[in-house]
């Protein structure tokens, strides 16, 4: 079995704690066959036999910090695209049109080649992170549109329950990008805003009472087949409410309580039916507020506080 982690080019990665070059270099430790795919050498034929050019890499791991003290990439070859092949899916959001084609190409390249994808594209496509959280019960009250008077409506029937503050967001961002927190005293701000970032984002965007308790953090639990992988809390810097450690929110590591768990087992086995076994989910109280498909990332953090190198376990479980 050959791996190829498809993924974007290193100059765009914070490369010492990228969680799939943590899972190069824990594969090749390994002894697995496993290469680099970059968007440039990827593509689709249903001509004859595929190869794809693909590049080996020499890296080294600070076991103690889970974090990459180098990783350069050496000798690129041609290799071929057999059944025997795993595609890693490790392109970043956002999810989008580019994004969207590349998940086409790879459906195809599993009916056509019979190899495998992690996660699998139909998987991925069919669920949208932060919309399939709001599915599941018990979930923060969720708007998603881009009609000002629906969301009119829906201010309005915030305000009736006393809430104060909203956070309007991307559907489809990540790492607390686009995210802001507006009062709903000053209405005309609040329509501009909703109405400006529609135009900017071109479609609809997720509107929900702003939860002061995310002051306290929010767990980050990484599933793989369905297995808690491990759990940490994200506690956002003074005075800022993203937990988004990108955005400088430190961590800790975290046990779940027993609803939450349920609720992550739940979902992973319904997305197991979909062929999607990577899942990061995003937990504030006791309820999901994300569920990371896409590429499901700080596998390093999770790693670092749980004192154990996580990518072995996917391994073990590939």
């Amino acid at each position: 079995m050959k791996h190829l982690l498809f993924i974007d080019p290193l100059e765009k990665l914070t490369v010492k704690k990228d969680s799939t070059l943590l899972l190069a270099h824990s594969l090749k430790q390994a002894g697995k066959e496993v290469y680099l795919l970059f968007e440039k050498d990827f593509y689709f034929s249903n001509s004859g036999l595929m190869s794809f050019e693909v590049y080996d890499f020499e890296s080294i791991l600070d076991s103690e910090e889970m974090a990459l003290k180098s990783f350069q990439l050496t000798k690129n070859h041609q290799t071929r695209l057999d059944s025997r092949a795993t595609i890693h899916m490790r392109l970043d959001p956002p999810f989008d049109t580019r994004y969207l084609r590349y998940l086409w190409m790879l459906k195809g390249l599993e009916e056509k080649y019979e190899v495998k994808v992690v996660n699998s594209p139909a998987g991925i496509m069919l669920h949208n992170e932060k919309l399939e959280a709001y599915l599941q019960k018990g979930a923060v009250s969720s708007f998603i549109g881009s009609g000002l008077e629906e969301f009119r409506r829906y201010i309005d029937t915030l305000r009736k329950k006393g809430i104060t503050e909203v956070i309007i967001k991307p559907l489809d961002l990540y790492q607390g990008i686009g995210v802001n927190k507006l009062s709903l005293e000053d209405k005309l701000k609040l329509d501009t805003h909703f109405h400006d970032k529609t135009v900017e984002y071109k479609g609809p965007l997720v509107v929900q009472p702003f939860i002061p308790e995310v002051a306290e953090g929010e767990i980050r639990s990484i599933y793989f087949k369905g297995e808690e992988l491990g759990t940490i809390l994200k506690i956002p810097k003074e005075g800022n409410f993203l937990s988004n450690i990108a955005q400088g929110a430190r961590f800790q590591k975290h046990e779940l309580n027993s609803k939450q768990r349920t609720a992550c087992e739940k979902v992973s086995k319904q997305m197991s039916k979909h062929g999607v076994d990577w899942i990061a989910f995003d937990i504030l109280g006791d309820y999901i507020q994300e569920i990371n498909i896409t590429c499901p990332g700080l596998l390093n953090e999770v790693s670092k506080a749980e004192k154990l190198n996580l990518a072995e376990r996917i391994i073990q479980l590939l």
